[in-house]
């Protein structure tokens, strides 16, 4: 039986791949397939592509499209989630800030550098017409826990977030959300380090034909809005509300968006050029 390591972030955007594990789909046609999960997000999880310690990400558009150009040996082989993340801007319950404006300057909690906390900071500062150079300043925090630490104790001042993980921090008061700000693109890719691509397309296409049969039916999956909100703590009208707004895909990410992304990284400084988007993805 061939192992495959795959990673993500621990969020329901990721259930679909719980589901068909649980139901040994993957087993059937002869793959172990071993879910590792990431709470510290897309940086952690170019890490674990790099040194090999998984085969496969469900990742964050822009954060591997920087990472391949920062010489990330992998490639994006299908788009996972086809609607943009929306991302919260969150506070301190306790804090003084009540104003977008108020964060101008102030420290924003990343869980690493290259992350989509980091790097949405700056769609998120740009959006507001900050000074890109004065007006960010970053503390390092890990994940989703370090950012509670962080704010509460005053070591940062600001957290990015997607808005539905963090609501029932934002429910129980631990933090205040005071904006949205939705990424400009679809939110996740599939990608694939290249040396598994090479020895593995047949599994590869395998593992993909069986997460697409089950994100193509994933809504009409019975009572899934109250599965969602049981595993993730959530509450109902929460999960029912990201399902009306979440669209996933079966396809390949289009230039056009790929391009779109880069000119976006580009413009901020995040990338050092752009690229062909042969560099970028594969289409199999």
């Amino acid at each position: 039986m061939k192992k495959v390591n795959i990673g993500g972030v621990p969020e329901h955007f990721n259930l679909a791949w719980y589901l068909t594990l649980k139901e040994g789909e993957f087993k059937e046609e002869n793959i172990n397939l071993r879910w590792h999960d990431y709470p510290g997000g897309t940086g952690a999880m170019c890490k674990g592509l790099r040194n090999g310690d998984i085969d496969i990400a469900v990742i964050l558009t822009e954060g591997i499209i920087k990472d391949i150009i920062d010489g990330n040996p992998s490639k994006i082989v299908q788009t996972f989630v086809q609607t943009p993340l929306i991302w919260g801007v969150h506070v301190a319950q306790n804090s003084s800030y009540k104003t977008i404006e108020d964060l101008k300057g102030m420290k924003a909690a990343i869980s690493r550098y290259g992350s989509g906390s980091h790097l949405m900071a700056y769609i998120h500062a740009q959006n507001n017409n900050w000074n890109l150079e004065k007006d960010l300043d970053f503390e390092v925090i890990k994940d989703l826990n370090g950012a509670i630490k962080g704010l509460t104790e005053g070591d940062a001042d600001y957290f990015l977030w997607e808005k539905f993980t963090t609501k029932p921090l934002v429910d129980n008061g631990v933090f205040r959300r005071i904006d949205n700000c939705p990424s400009p693109w679809p939110c996740f890719v599939i990608a694939v380090s290249e040396d598994f691509i090479k020895s593995n397309k047949k599994e590869l296409k395998t593992i993909l034909n069986i997460i697409n049969s089950t994100t193509k039916e994933f809504k009409d999956i019975p009572s899934i809005d109250k599965t969602i909100a049981n595993r993730y703590e959530q509450e109902l009208s929460d999960v029912q509300e990201w399902l009306s707004i979440t669209e996933w895909s079966q396809d390949l990410i289009d230039e056009d968006t790929v391009m779109h992304v880069q000119n976006e990284l580009f413009k901020l400084n995040i990338i050092p050029e752009v690229v062909s988007y042969k560099r970028l993805t594969l289409n199999l």
